[in-house]
């Protein structure tokens, strides 16, 4: 029974040991759960200002993916790199016009990989009352950001950001395609 006892002990020392090092650990390898907080809501706040100041709105994964199923007439544009990202998977039926990740207020078809405005016009088609989406890899990627805000100044309406991109519907184990 002592023993016993002597064991209990020894495994509520060890438990009470690991949890005091595994809160250490979080303290001194990482963020505690208040910085991760700080995190989030600067990247929130990153986010509304985007939106508010792009003109368009957002969609979530399983709000895109719900269109998608409704079979939703929408064009979806997937603005990363051509070679590093769109070529190895992309969400289907996405086509790819490349955007740079800094705010871009005036049209620089160095950053658009030579493309112009006019190019981008008709990607998107005549149609202004189509409902376009625009991603990128994920949350804190502004490319999709720019396409969507150029989209809404070029006069299309229904213009939404999927601000989770590639990542999420990844992560959502949503099927990709790849243009390989």
């Amino acid at each position: 029974m002592h023993t016993s006892k002597k064991l209990t002990a020894c495994l509520i020392a060890g438990l009470m040991l690991l949890g005091f090092t595994t809160s250490a650990s979080a303290s001194l390898f990482g963020e505690d759960k208040f910085q991760q907080e700080v995190s989030k809501e600067k990247a929130a706040v990153k986010l509304t200002r985007e939106v508010k100041q792009g003109g368009y709105d957002v969609v979530t994964t399983a709000e895109l993916k719900a269109m998608m199923d409704a079979g939703t007439d929408m064009l979806i544009i997937d603005t990363m790199p051509y070679e590093a990202s769109y070529l190895k998977n992309h969400v289907p039926g996405a086509k790819q016009f490349l955007f740079p990740i800094p705010d871009m207020n005036e049209w620089d078809s160095k950053e658009t990989d030579g493309k112009s405005k006019e190019d981008y016009e008709k990607l998107l088609g005549p149609d202004k009352d189509k409902t376009i989406v625009v991603y990128c890899g994920f949350v804190k990627c502004t490319r999709s950001h720019n396409g969507a805000m150029w989209a809404k100044k070029l006069g299309y309406t229904k213009v939404y950001r999927y601000p989770g991109g590639i990542f999420a519907w990844k992560g959502a184990e949503y099927p990709v395609e790849s243009a390989k």
